[in-house]
């Protein structure tokens, strides 16, 4: 089953907040900060927190040649992330085109939270 919604409500402010370390590195740099994340929870998978690219370092993405099929979403273009100090790899990806039951994520960005180097907070909380 797919959940697709706004994270929060009106009266409260939620922050998403995602930092890469790469592996050769013991630092982590600050990739995205939002308040507008769509959350998409699906069955036997950690809730994705999809942000507006205004709200990702667009240019430390490098764009990747994976591209898979999902099921119940679409089409995905991956890209890694490049810091000072390294690349994590296919941890971002987006749904240009995603299947109208996931519309609101259209165009949005996720990060692969299980990789390693990644890391997600709501509001200052590691999710």
């Amino acid at each position: 089953m797919l959940v697709c919604r706004p994270y929060g409500q009106k009266s409260m402010s939620s922050t998403v907040t995602v930092a890469m370390s790469p592996a050769s590195s013991a630092s982590a740099v600050r990739t995205a900060t939002s308040s507008r994340p769509i959350v998409l929870t699906e069955t036997s998978c950690p809730p994705r927190y999809y942000l507006p690219p205004a709200d990702v370092k667009i240019d430390m993405l490098r764009s990747s040649t994976t591209t898979p099929h999902r099921p119940f979403k679409g089409d995905a273009t991956y890209w890694s992330v490049q810091t000072g100090d390294g690349v994590a790899e296919d941890v971002v990806w987006s749904y240009t085109k995603p299947f109208p039951r996931v519309e609101k994520i259209a165009g949005l960005l996720a990060f692969w939270t299980e990789k390693p180097g990644v890391t997600l907070e709501v509001n200052g909380q590691t999710a």
